[in-house]
């Protein structure tokens, strides 16, 4: 968030808020938007709680997000029709996409893209016990989630200005600029 310095940030899988507060703390106008009623509730009357006034928590489905609405759908705008945000952090959430809602890796890069002018997100390989959890009452038909797709679907759209192994765990986080911006 230092080296890139956005005035508004949006944190898709925000859950409980911990990194929206890391980016509000900072002056940061961070929507953290959850698909959990419960998380954005706890978000919410922690943010009340301490008078933060740069963080606003949002319940939300990434799968199915709310469009334009009301006369001629221009009343109020999509979510892709509000971006884009100046950084978008996406934090334990691309498996949950990818294998949850079986999306393309290079779908989400897309999507990304179209929301976001830079990027820090993390990738959490299949040898993360959080990825097993997702797929012990599955099949395993994901063979292109793997590090390697994953930096390559996303290299369409975004420049890796760093990436960093975390310590202690198999996941990398990335800082990544859209192409082009």
């Amino acid at each position: 968030l230092d080296q890139v310095r956005p005035a508004v940030a949006w944190d898709l899988g925000g859950n409980v808020g911990l990194f929206s507060r890391v980016a509000s703390e900072k002056g940061i106008l961070t929507i953290s938007f959850d698909v959990d009623p419960e998380c954005v509730e706890q978000n919410y009357l922690e943010s009340v709680r301490k008078g933060e006034s740069h963080i606003l928590p949002l319940l939300l489905d990434l799968t199915n997000p709310s469009p334009g609405i009301g006369w001629q759908h221009e009343e109020r705008m999509s979510l892709m029709d509000r971006g884009p945000a100046d950084a978008v952090l996406c934090l334990a959430l691309i498996h949950h996409l990818a294998i949850s809602n079986n999306l393309p890796l290079d779908k989400v890069a897309e999507f990304l893209n179209s929301i976001g002018e830079s990027l820090i997100i993390e990738f959490v390989p299949k040898s993360d016990q959080q990825v097993q959890r997702l797929l012990a009452s599955r099949e395993d038909i994901f063979v292109d989630y793997t590090q390697e797709h994953f930096e390559a679907a996303f290299a369409q759209y975004f420049q890796t200005v760093a990436s960093e192994q975390l310590p202690d765990s198999d996941r990398t986080i990335y800082l990544m600029t859209r192409r082009g911006a």
